[in-house]
């Protein structure tokens, strides 16, 4: 038997991330196939056992430790389907056990130091208890799990959270913690020991030392190239997802397979991982070949790269390098790494990014030799950290021993925590007054944009504390990248909103500083005025004219607000166009937005749309036809070819808006992580919709018998138009103003249709929807008119089938 080989090359670690890597050489038939020591699975809230592919998940009621090893520690009751199921749903889902307040499942374990696989198995069936509206935290053996989770998302479908957890006691505990006048419950569980994943977790060596530092979520788990794998296709009952709807551009790579079988793999790692490939493509010209990954920005993740050389004609011929968001690499070539058919893995380990996603990327190392960079497959764990974490539900019994153990602890902590309160004072004055000293210092020498604009826009400190009750938490109306926003009434009377920017919220000098240069030298009718702004006492405060209505948001989901009628959001879309199509064409220099949304799309009394935040837009001359510069915007709305090539254009801006034009449509988020991952993005839902000829079912089922189906077929089409995968195919926004005018038009004077029209003919046949990629879903002052009216007024009445002309202008981007 071959030994396991393993290297871990020098590489030093690049700035904001921690890179770790793990590197293992697999041959085969080198192990024999993994024995599971001891497992359990658990039928919740059921005395029957249910055969679910070779598990036999064990009802839990009457359940003893001396009969199947496990015991729960709380009464708890039980719930039952009261409609039949899905033929594609299992009978595993047909009952769940709940819990009014903390309990805990306790197991008997075959030793210490072990890493176990928890799978937590949600389904919020049909029910005299709606399980949907539960809302509770999991832990297990230290460790929060889950925290303020609910079920919502699994009303259609099962939801099943998998977990990898070092434990160094012999009992392993799993509890449920109810948030206030909620519940919790659960429909499965399985507990096992996991296979030699080779995972750096921090395990303690023996029982008595440390706890164990580390848990992995999965997030992602990707056969790249190859077929979906079904659990029972895994020797530990693992699901394999294809990698299409994450390739960001399908055309950069292809399928590569082979017939070669692979047995006994050291990590159990399914054969058909590594019978399949995505190979670089060579014929369109990319330099890289990305998969892009929605993941939590507040969190670390591990990220595990499988590969297997089963291109290679001969051995020593390949050499390529493995991105993860293009801030960390490592080269993969045949002296240190690939052998044919030889399997082997490398770990990243990955810090939090503001972002929100994550891009894994292959390409040559010399683009003019090495052809072929390769991925057979791909997974993605969020880490959950001790330190951050909620501690495990308390045991059953409480001893007096306990109880004085955890007084002492408890005082001890006290004294640190009172420690570190005044370690952290002294820190922060001390701070406050050197970050205070070098702006005097910058200020004496070059004084920063603001100041040199000499604007009559400042407001005292004192002024806005008065207008907003001392900062009062009931005058607070929103949060947002900046901080918190607050209504306030100035001392002249007027109404204004109130940006108070916070500490952590991301953005700082640089947005702050670019909102006043951008708004104190325009005005229009569909852009938000900007009253003034203060920078006293190291604050940075922006003030706004007030918006009664709040955001497009707000009137589309997640809120109270009355529903708007269609007629209402074509005007919105209109004014809100109008604002971008004055950016980029009409004002002194070119101003891209960058962070085009419904949330910066703001509402006045009388529901005028006015587009907000400037905080990241950038500004250039006319002539320029893009501006390069670091990818920065909202995923879900970020422009694919931006995001790929770092240059920003006005159909940039003209992307996003594609979007929005979706959630005005849609009554949803542009990604919405709750709903089953293929629906997650918007746009690439529309999409698929749209080719399964089903686009009136996601249609906000309050306005769908409103719309006239020509506006709704020109207001469809001009969606499409914005969201072409390249900027030289989408329309400028003068083009846009005009298609919206036309939908509107159509909503306003219906038009009958002629004899020979085809009254089956939806909307959605008459457009294709694009391809969407994946994406991980800046002198005087200028007031002018709204100069789009004229676009009304001279709108020609329609008749059917005339198409719209289109107004040719010379674009930022030609």
């Amino acid at each position: 038997m071959e030994k396991h080989q393993s290297h871990r090359p020098n590489i030093p670690k690049p700035p904001l991330f921690i890179f770790l890597l793990h590197f293992l050489t697999l041959h085969l038939n080198i192990s024999s196939a993994y024995e599971i020591p001891v497992k359990y699975f658990i039928n919740c809230g059921s005395k029957e056992t249910v055969n679910n592919g070779s598990r036999n998940f064990v009802g839990d009621k009457k359940s003893s430790t001396s009969k199947t090893g496990f015991f729960f520690t709380k009464p708890s009751s039980t719930d039952t389907n009261i409609n039949q199921s899905p033929s594609n749903i299992s009978a595993l889902y047909n009952t769940a056990r709940i819990f009014k307040e903390q309990s805990s499942y306790v197991f008997k374990t075959g030793g210490v130091n072990t890493t176990y696989l928890v799978r937590l198995h949600f389904f919020a069936f049909s029910s005299h208890t709606d399980l949907s509206t539960a809302v509770f935290d999991v832990s297990a053996s230290g460790f929060l799990l889950l925290h303020n989770f609910t079920a919502q998302s699994s009303k259609r479908f099962p939801l099943i959270k998998e977990f990898f957890i070092p434990t160094n006691t012999s009992k392993f505990q799993i509890s449920f913690t109810p948030k206030q006048s909620s519940f919790a419950f659960v429909n499965a569980i399985e507990v096992f020991p996991a296979p030699p994943l080779n995972f750096s977790l921090g395990e303690a060596k023996n029982a008595g030392e440390q706890q164990p530092t580390s848990v992995l979520q999965t997030v992602y788990r990707i056969n790249v190239g190859g077929p979906r794998i079904e659990s029972d296709r895994d020797t530990v009952w693992r699901n394999w997802e294809t990698d299409d709807s994450y390739l960001v551009d399908k055309s950069s790579a292809y399928t590569y397979k082979t017939t070669v079988s692979f047995k006994n793999l050291f990590d159990e790692t399914p054969e058909l991982v590594y019978m399949s490939a995505k190979v670089m493509s060579n014929t369109t010209g990319n330099s890289k070949v990305t998969w892009s990954f929605v993941v939590n920005k507040t969190a670390g993740h591990l990220v595990r790269t499988h590969f297997c050389d089963i291109i290679s004609i001969s051995e020593n011929t390949l050499a390529f390098k493995v991105y993860i968001n293009s801030n960390i690499s490592q080269e993969i070539n045949a002296t240190n790494y690939l052998r044919n058919y030889s399997p082997f893995h490398i770990d990243f380990q990955v810090g939090s990014h503001d972002s929100g996603v994550m891009n894994v990327s292959i390409g040559p190392v010399n683009p003019e030799i090495d052809k072929s960079p390769f991925l057979n497959g791909l997974e993605i764990f969020e880490i959950t950290d001790t330190l951050t974490s909620m501690p495990a539900a308390a045991t059953e019994s409480n001893s007096p021993k306990t109880t004085v153990v955890s007084s002492v602890l408890g005082s001890v902590a006290f004294l640190c925590i009172l420690a570190a309160g005044f370690y952290f004072f002294y820190k922060r004055r001390r701070s406050k007054a050197i970050e205070n000293s070098v702006w005097s210092k910058r200020s004496s020498t070059t004084k920063h944009p603001v100041q040199n604009l000499n604007l009559g826009l400042k407001i005292p400190f004192s002024e806005i504390k008065s207008a907003t009750k001392n900062f009062s938490p009931t005058q607070q109306i929103g949060k947002g990248g900046f901080g918190i926003v607050y209504k306030g009434i100035l001392s002249n009377g007027t109404q204004v909103a109130i940006k108070r920017s916070s500490p952590g919220s991301g953005q700082g000098l640089s947005e702050f500083e670019t909102e006043i240069m951008v708004l104190s030298k325009i005005r229009h009718q569909h852009l938000v005025s900007l009253i003034g702004y203060c920078e006293e006492r190291s604050e940075m405060i922006l003030v706004y004219e007030f918006m009664e209505n709040g955001s497009l948001t707000d009137h589309l989901y997640n809120s109270d607000s009355p529903s708007l009628s269609w007629k209402q959001r074509l005007d919105i879309c209109i004014g809100a166009a109008r604002g971008l199509k004055y950016l980029h064409n009409d004002s002194p220099q070119v101003i891209i937005h960058r962070d085009v949304k419904s949330a910066n799309i703001l509402l006045d009394q009388n529901l005028i749309a006015k587009v907000a935040d400037f905080g990241l837009s950038k500004s250039g001359p006319p002539e320029e036809s893009h501006i390069s510069t670091k990818v920065k915007g909202t995923f879900g709305y970020l422009d694919p070819e931006y995001f790929t090539s770092q240059q920003l254009s006005q159909k940039s801006d003209v992307y996003s808006f594609g979007v929005v034009l979706l959630e005005v449509l849609c009554a949803r988020p542009a990604i919405d992580t709750h709903l089953p991952r293929d629906q997650i993005n918007l746009a690439e839902w529309a999409k698929y919709c749209n080719n399964k000829g089903v686009i009136e079912e996601i249609i906000d089922p309050s306005i769908k018998t409103q719309i006239n189906p020509n506006s709704l077929q020109k207001f469809m089409e001009t969606a499409e138009k914005c969201l072409q995968e390249e900027g030289v195919d989408r329309p400028s926004m003068v083009d846009v103003i005009w298609d919206l005018e036309y939908a509107l038009q159509y909503q306003q004077t219906p038009v009958p249709r002629e004899p020979h029209e085809d009254s089956t003919i939806t909307a959605s046949s008459a457009f294709v929807m694009p391809d969407a990629r994946r994406l991980p879903s800046l002198d005087s002052t200028i007031y002018i008119d709204d100069d789009s009216a004229t676009l009304s007024e001279n709108l020609p009445h329609l008749n059917a089938g005339e198409s719209s002309p289109q107004m040719r202008t010379q674009n930022f981007d030609q």
